[in-house]
């Protein structure tokens, strides 16, 4: 806990934003941090509430009391320490995770929460700042080899956890540099790239090697990595995007957000062939996307959907619209969402802040074009039966709400489907769930003894701090597989008797 009547002398404070019309004019990260004063009396704020339900809140299980004590007290270095426990990245999840401990606070039933989130973000960055991060290499090797298939959030943490546990680890990425979603899908007023960037040095004098440009089920096959390594982790991410199969779809000018997105963090790290070299789902797209002076529709009303908005805003769009097919949710907690669950309830991104007209309950219908190219697109709204404890029942057309809107570029932004299957799983032979994502035992296993899986990849689309949990565990399974038991930690646990 923090102060005992922290929460009853300080009002919730966050770090102030550039105003939008200055920050829409370049790619840089706009938040401007707290003193370490008023963070320390954030971290104040954090009760005496006997269970700190913030724990469950978080995937990783981050020891949120103990760190917003230790800032309260100015133990900055060890506030870090117990951060780095259960978190290999917090300068990541600090930045874009939409933080549901905050959401699962105690002192948020009737006030507003701790700002878990940047007193988190704030620890990493002042390690950083005064040296306190440095490479922490084994202190012997095991001789055992790993392969982590992907460099995004779960296969970086699944690789810092196995080097460190004294496994040689290679990680192989498709595209021309390492982070994965992180580099390629998140734009770079969100998180800058130095990010990845710092981290990749640290782990490399750690001991991980890197191999970038390298398409696993293409460049190298399945047999040549198993002769090489005694583990195989797939950590590929879920990157088929979902589709909206309606007539026009074929249209010049409609594009997945997956090809647009990482396209313009290519041009802001200065990337010569910005639009022909291998995406972050290796898409071969070879012409520019750009919103620049064009009406832009975007279709899906998520993070990533909202991750566009903020990236046409500066491509210096003409019109920004985004369409949710589900209806508008409401402004504060639903009663069947109750503290502490994660209530679906109506967000405003930062992106939003700066410019977008947002319609909810609307269905497109088809999109319309001259000489190939789309020129607009067709609508109907929707409703929904309303089924008990806030659930939607069958969604039908509303009479008398067609609508057509003008758009010279359109965005789908509708989520993904899983994996991609015709590489590296067909070859290995893995099973696949009912949702088509790679299927595991409880130590992240697949039905390949040896091959492993974690991530969007297993888990399905989801956050980035599900990501890093999910690499953390399957390390841990991992682990006990190459050496009979693991000294890895658990989530939200520091050093544990081994398995």
């Amino acid at each position: 806990m923090g102060k005992p009547t922290g929460f009853m002398e300080y009002k919730r404070e966050v770090p102030q934003k550039k105003p939008p019309a200055e920050r829409i004019r370049n790619y840089q990260e706009f938040l401007i941090q707290l003193p370490v004063a008023k963070l320390r009396e954030q971290g104040a704020r954090c009760m005496d509430c006997g269970i700190p339900f913030c724990h469950t809140g978080c995937p990783l299980g981050n020891i949120i009391p103990d760190f917003n004590d230790l800032v309260y007290h100015g133990d900055w270095e060890e506030a870090l320490k117990v951060l780095h426990s259960t978190n290999n990245f917090p300068e990541f999840t600090g930045r874009i995770c939409p933080a549901p401990c905050e959401e699962a606070c105690v002192l948020g039933i009737n006030q507003p929460p701790v700002t878990i989130k940047n007193i988190e973000l704030s620890i990493i960055e002042l390690g950083f700042e005064e040296g306190w991060i440095k490479p922490e290499s084994p202190q012997a090797r095991t001789g055992k080899r790993v392969a982590v298939i992907g460099s995004g959030p779960a296969g970086l943490a699944c690789a810092q956890q196995l080097n460190r546990a004294g496994h040689w680890v290679t990680i192989f990425e498709r595209a021309d540099h390492i982070g994965g979603l992180l580099r390629y899908g998140i734009p770079d007023f969100k998180m800058s790239k130095y990010l990845i960037d710092r981290r990749v040095e640290q782990m490399e004098a750690e001991g991980v090697s890197f191999s970038s440009g390298v398409n696993v089920g293409v460049d190298i096959d399945a047999d040549q990595l198993k002769n090489r390594f005694d583990v195989i982790v797939l950590c590929g991410g879920s990157t088929r995007p979902r589709d909206l199969t309606i007539p026009g779809r074929e249209l010049e000018g409609i594009h997945f957000a997956m090809e647009f997105l990482p396209q313009q963090n290519r041009r802001v790290a200065q990337d010569p062939d910005a639009a022909g070299t291998r995406g972050w789902w290796f898409s071969d797209y070879r012409k520019d996307i750009l919103a620049t002076d064009k009406h832009v529709i975007i279709i899906g009303g998520g993070d990533t959907g909202s991750d566009c908005v903020g990236t046409c805003n500066r491509q210096r769009a003409k019109s920004v619209t985004q369409f949710e097919l589900l209806p508008k949710p409401p402004q504060n907690r639903p009663g069947h969402q109750p503290w502490p669950y994660w209530p679906m309830k109506l967000r405003t991104s930062t992106s939003h802040e700066e410019g977008i007209e947002r319609y909810w309950g609307i269905l497109t219908k088809r999109f319309k074009g001259v000489n190939g190219k789309v020129i607009g697109l067709e609508t109907v709204g929707v409703e929904y039966e309303n089924l008990s404890d806030g659930l939607l029942g069958q969604m039908r057309e509303v009479s008398g709400m067609e609508e057509t809107w003008p758009a010279d570029l359109v965005l789908l932004a509708v989520g993904f489907v899983g994996p991609e299957t015709d590489g590296i799983i067909t070859q290995l032979g893995i099973e696949l769930d009912e949702h088509n994502n790679v299927k595991t035992d409880r130590d992240y296993m697949t039905n390949i003894p040896g091959v492993f899986a974690c991530g969007d990849m297993r888990r399905g689309q989801s956050l980035v701090v599900w990501a890093i949990s999910e690499g953390r565990e399957a390390a841990r399974g991992i682990d006990k597989y190459l050496m009979g038991k693991t000294h890895l930690p658990t989530k939200g646990a520091g050093d544990l008797p081994p398995l």
